[in-house]
């Protein structure tokens, strides 16, 4: 007799509906039912939600690391001390993320995220990897190691890709000699561009979007808005966001890169439909504030972590954040006053279906994987569950 997964007494966010009284059962590590009856089943691990809010779990499409680890880090205990630690505050799956950096370190990073991918029992799935850079504008670097940074190259890039299939998404500026080009190479090889550290005017962008890149990294950071030049304004990728309607926009939704205006905004001329909250964390994340490394340990950038946020040592710029899934929601509760089955979906269903898993996470309806994270009204987590397993209990250990 298989065992039955069963959480009862919970506020279930769906993808129409919030379920005031439900329940949802959950089999082999996918849901098998969503509704209002309070179903009787056989051997089951039956757990009483009492009234707390039961959502899909979180998706990351960006973040760089955690509880004192990094993706740069060299290690694959690195990896899965990151995986646990977002874990922790809801998120169910991820993409570990890059950093400029040499070749012979990118290539080893991707090994071993196939390695710690296969070890990963506790934390956060880990879907695939994000290559944010090299390919950036020099003036849009912020805290991205200028020694590093480069137009597109074709050998290099196709070495890279070819080298391993857990790429799933690489950042870039499009407006660069060559990333057309490196956008429809990815395409073809079923890994997403998205507009990243970029100068580029609205043509430029409007190019790229035909041309693949869809999402534009971490809106409103390391992008043009409207310049001018020779007298003309132009606008830049930020006004290029909001005019073209299909293209999808990330948002650090920690209350510091982005403001509650800023926020209102977005969400007013996106919609929830075409925003993915991202942490953008860096290794500090979950950790106490002072002073941190951005990057690997080793030969990573030096950062201040002060009021919730990393700062470069000259505090001339962010760094990365801190962030964790769950102060995003909460923020964009609080901060952006929306509705939390629109602030939830925002890193769940839409998330999903920008990187095309849509089918398998990202909403809570029968068929698709029991990732699922339970939180009370200040939106704290009290259980994170993988695959049908209870990977974090609040209070637990």
């Amino acid at each position: 007799m298989e065992r039955y997964l069963k959480i009862s007494n919970a506020r279930i966010l769906t993808p129409h509906r919030v379920i005031k009284e439900g329940t949802l059962i959950a089999a082999e590590g996918r849901i098998v039912y969503v509704g209002e009856a309070n179903q009787e089943i056989g051997d089951a691990l039956e757990i009483d939600a009492g009234g707390q809010y039961l959502a899909p779990g979180f998706i990351d499409l960006h973040v760089h690391g955690g509880g004192g680890c990094d993706f740069m880090d060299g290690t694959s205990d690195a990896f899965i001390k990151i995986a646990e630690t977002h874990a922790r505050y809801g998120t169910t799956a991820l993409y570990p993320t890059t950093l400029t950096s040499e070749k012979k370190d990118l290539l080893e990073t991707l090994d071993i995220f196939e390695e710690a991918q296969q070890q990963n029992r506790h934390g956060a799935r880990l879907l695939g990897m994000h290559l944010e850079g090299p390919y950036f504008a020099m003036n849009q670097r912020g805290a991205q190691d200028p020694r590093y940074i480069r137009d597109p190259d074709p050998a290099e890039y196709k070495e890279v890709i070819a080298y391993s299939n857990a790429i799933k998404r690489w950042s870039a500026a499009p407006e660069l000699e060559g990333a057309i080009e490196l956008g429809q190479y990815l395409l073809s090889e079923n890994i997403l561009p998205a507009i990243a550290h970029t100068d580029a005017v609205y043509d430029e962008v409007l190019k790229a979007f035909e041309n693949g890149y869809t999402l534009a990294t971490h809106f409103y950071s390391g992008m043009s808005g409207v310049s001018r030049r020779n007298g003309y304004r132009y606008a830049g990728v930020i006004e290029s966001g909001y005019l073209i309607d299909a293209m999808d926009v990330e948002v650090i939704a920690d209350g510091i890169h982005l403001p509650a205006p800023l926020l209102k905004l977005i969400v007013k001329i996106k919609g929830a439909d075409r925003i993915a909250l991202i942490t953008d964390a860096m290794r500090a994340a979950g950790m106490p504030e002072g002073e941190s490394v951005l990057g690997g340990k080793e030969n990573g950038l030096k950062v201040i972590v002060d009021k919730g946020v990393a700062w470069l040592p000259d505090r001339s710029s962010f760094a990365g954040s801190v962030a964790t899934a769950d102060r995003l929601v909460r923020n964009m509760v609080d901060l952006a006053e929306v509705p939390l089955i629109d602030a939830v979906r925002m890193i769940t269903a839409t998330p999903a279906r920008i990187m095309g898993i849509d089918q398998q996470k990202g909403a809570l309806v029968a068929g698709r994987d029991a990732d699922l994270v339970l939180f009370d009204e200040q939106v704290r987590i009290s259980k994170t569950i993988i695959g049908g397993q209870i990977v974090y209990s609040r209070g637990a250990g």
